[in-house]
């Protein structure tokens, strides 16, 4: 049993201020709190609906669930949901602040347990870098949470640069995490929209940074990939020799997919031990954390124990999945562990 503090980079809330704001403004925020059989959950009028655990907005279920779990320390980022992509800059700033300051209030009330990612209006990229300016200024925030996509748009875009420039700038790290709106097409049936939908689109994301030169014109980005990596890490041979045979893959960009590679980190979120051997063989055990999704039905309950059944995983390792690469994206030291 690893004896190291264990940090959670994949933890999700929904702080309270946005929930009382969508209770009192459904129409604006074009959702509505419902309860059904003592169950409160969140309707959003795009279709995503889901329960209000305490978890998402009780710092003290939080660590209750994290104890559980064996979690030291969790980085709290918004659910996806929240993000508000589709919004007008009025409307989605004002989703952005309510959720940060939410975020803030439950890692001022757990300060020992809990650190804060921040969600930004991307889609208004002049918006996205004023928050991110300001929730570092107010909060200390160390990491901002941007979506896989913007509205089907790829982060690659020019038009995002100026966001992903600011990050690197400020020395944030970025955690990209898969955002939709209702089924894809082909997708609709079995959960696939989230089993297989999800880890494609950061393996999509992640193809447009390296393919699109965006991890070249910003070196010091330090882009952090959920689920693994997707599909990324078992298709980068692929990837790889598509950029050595096709033209339309290097047009953009020299440096070859296995080398980009190595500009991700990943959370631990495979399920599977001898995949998270792998990835580890692959990218490095500094360039992986810990991470559980929770609260959400797809979270791993009990991290601790996956790592026990790596094969062959060295104490060094353990180390570095269980607290080292967080400390170092977080820019922490151990000190108070």
């Amino acid at each position: 049993m690893p004896t190291e503090p264990c940090i959670d980079i994949h933890s999700h809330v929904i702080p309270m201020r946005f929930i009382t704001q969508v209770e009192r403004e459904p129409a604006r925020f074009q959702a509505r709190v419902a309860e059904n059989g003592g169950t409160r959950k969140i309707v959003h009028d795009q279709g995503y609906v889901y329960p209000l655990f305490e978890e998402f907005f009780d710092p003290g279920a939080k660590l209750a669930a994290m104890d559980r779990k064996r979690i030291d320390i969790a980085v709290v980022s918004p659910a996806p949901p929240t993000f508000y992509y589709w919004a007008d800059v009025d409307l989605a700033l004002a989703a952005a602040r309510l959720v940060n300051d939410g975020v803030a209030e439950m890692v001022a009330a757990k300060p020992a347990r809990l650190r804060g990612m921040a969600t930004l209006p991307v889609q208004h990229p002049d918006a996205a870098v004023a928050e991110m300016e300001r929730v570092v200024r107010e909060y200390g925030i160390k990491a901002v949470e941007i979506g896989t996509s913007v509205e089907g748009v790829q982060l690659s875009e020019t038009r995002f640069r100026p966001v992903l420039r600011r990050a690197q700038e400020l020395g944030l790290f970025v955690f990209a995490h898969p955002y939709y709106v209702g089924a894809k097409k082909g997708l609709e049936r079995y959960y696939l929209t989230n089993l297989i939908g999800n880890p494609l689109d950061t393996t999509v994301m992640a193809a447009n940074l390296m393919f699109s030169g965006v991890l070249d014109e910003l070196p010091e980005l330090k882009i952090c990939l959920a689920h693994g990596g997707g599909f990324l890490p078992y298709q980068i041979g692929r990837l790889a020799h598509g950029h050595a045979v096709r033209g339309e893959t290097h047009r953009d960009c020299d440096t070859s997919p296995r080398r980009l590679l190595h500009r991700f980190y990943f959370d631990s979120l495979v399920f599977e031990p001898q995949a998270l051997r792998y990835l580890t063989d692959l990218v490095g055990a500094d360039h992986i954390c810990l991470g559980t999704d929770a609260p959400f039905d797809m979270s791993e309950d009990d991290p601790v124990d996956i790592l026990t059944r790596v094969p062959q995983l060295t104490e060094w390792e353990r180390h570095a999945i269980c607290c080292g690469t967080a400390l170092r994206l977080l820019a922490e030291g151990t000190k108070g562990f």
